[in-house]
């Protein structure tokens, strides 16, 4: 199965900016195929530096966020939700200066904002309406973009963390270009399958995956059923990217919030490389 394979700047930086520009040609020289850039402050984020040095390689780009307690979409707090509205919307001309056509991440609610209480109807309502208000504009300035919404284990957020509320999600907004964001490493803490998350959001709304272990290690180390996986993937028609996601145990504001206090490789990037080489290597059975 042909899979076409991504790093996540995660690897490497925990809040990328100017100074981790080098990472781009890094991804390319290693042999991958994509580079999903983690935009944690989107007004600040240099556009169109970023775009040059993807202009000196053959890497597709993908951008992907978390929003916080300040951008928090299904806060009680009106203001906060406009907040969030805008970080997405200037997310979205990011993602079109860029010829970036996913957007991905907890972008749906505060990540690690919970609440100790299960989701409500109206965060419920106020998350779709923030979405809508988000996707709308996409469709009007960029509609070549999908918003992918990734569904994280219980941990690190109330509102979603199994691929059918997922799903249920883009179906409420509705405006057609929502699709679903699948990790590995949530996926193997909250559903029952991975052939029964893929197949709950078929072709049709299954928009962006990251290929990640269960203890965030080394891909193809652990538990996570690759192969079942990847069948599942080539079963429904899935046609879209595969990225490696990890972090440095030396980041600070990430590691609090994933739980990360040891070393799975010798660096992030040692950690991407031999992933890359055994997921191929799994891709190659199916």
């Amino acid at each position: 199965m042909k899979i076409t394979f991504g790093v996540d700047t995660f690897i490497w930086a925990e809040a990328f900016s100017e100074k981790d520009l080098w990472v781009i040609t890094k991804a390319d020289e290693l042999g991958f195929e994509v580079i999903d850039i983690a935009v944690a402050h989107p007004h600040d984020f240099p556009t169109e530096l970023v775009k040059a040095e993807l202009a000196k390689t053959n890497l597709k780009v993908v951008t992907t966020t978390t929003l916080g307690a300040d951008t928090n979409p299904i806060s009680p707090d009106p203001a906060i939700r406009a907040n969030a509205v805008d970080h997405m919307k200037t997310l979205v001309d990011i993602n079109k200066e860029l010829g970036a056509t996913i957007l991905g991440g907890v972008n749906y609610a505060g990540w690690g904002c919970l609440t100790g209480k299960p989701r409500t109807d109206d965060e419920w309502k106020w998350g779709v309406e923030c979405m809508r208000e988000v996707a709308e504009y996409a469709l009007e300035t960029y509609p070549e973009m999908n918003i992918c919404v990734e569904c994280v284990n219980r941990f690190e957020t109330h509102f979603l963390n199994i691929a059918e509320d997922a799903v249920k999600f883009c179906k409420d907004v509705g405006t057609g270009n929502m699709k679903v964001h699948l990790d590995c490493f949530h996926m193997i803490r909250e559903e029952k399958s991975f052939t029964g998350a893929v197949k709950t959001c078929g072709k049709e709304y299954l928009g962006y995956v990251h290929v990640n272990e269960n203890d965030r290690g080394i891909p193809g180390t652990g538990m996570v059923p690759f192969k079942e996986f990847f069948t599942a993937l080539k079963e429904i028609g899935y046609e879209g990217y595969c990225v490696i996601e990890s972090f440095d145990p030396s980041f600070e504001e990430l590691n609090g919030n994933c739980a990360i206090w040891r070393k799975f490789a010798e660096t992030g990037e040692d950690l991407a490389v031999q992933g890359l080489a055994n997921l191929k290597k799994i891709a190659e059975t199916i």
